[in-house]
């Protein structure tokens, strides 16, 4: 049974998705895979930077914001898929030894005038350190389906 269904979700809700622990090891193997800029594979490289040190690239704080995300919603859910985002904002960097907090705010709720089945949710996750500092932010759209005549709601 999901615990997730479009109409649980309402405007101003927030969904604290708990913490995560960013570490030397995986910012150098994401970075280098999908983001080798000096400043997230080198340490002196990094040092020399704005960063000061090494620093996780933004491409990777999103991507442990959506694990997060799925983890503690999605999984769950009757999510459908996204139609995109509007915005990403790196805000500061993510370091090696921080921990990512991960807020899920619902914005916006709206039935689908097409498609009677489902609806879409706007909402803003937003990624704090350790030092509750805002470190990034994503908005962007879900579709989730309605539940189902006799579902249990959650």
């Amino acid at each position: 049974m999901k615990k997730w269904y479009f109409e649980d979700f309402t405007e101003g809700q927030e969904i604290v998705l708990g913490g995560r622990l960013v570490t030397e090891e995986e910012i150098i193997a994401f970075a280098t895979q999908f983001d080798p800029q000096p400043f997230h594979i080198d340490h002196e490289a990094a040092a020399r930077s704005i960063f000061g040190r090494l620093a996780a690239s933004g491409w990777h704080t999103c991507s442990m914001m959506m694990r997060m995300v799925v983890d503690g919603i999605l999984n769950d859910s009757s999510s459908m898929g996204s139609p995109g985002l509007d915005s990403i904002r790196w805000i500061k960097p993510v370091y090696a030894g921080d921990t990512l907090t991960v807020t899920y705010l619902t914005k916006e709720v709206r039935p689908s005038n097409s498609k009677p089945d489902r609806g879409v949710v706007v909402s803003v996750w937003k990624a704090t350190n350790q030092h509750g500092e805002l470190v990034a932010t994503v908005e962007g759209m879900g579709m989730f389906g309605r539940r189902p005549a006799g579902a249990a709601h959650a």
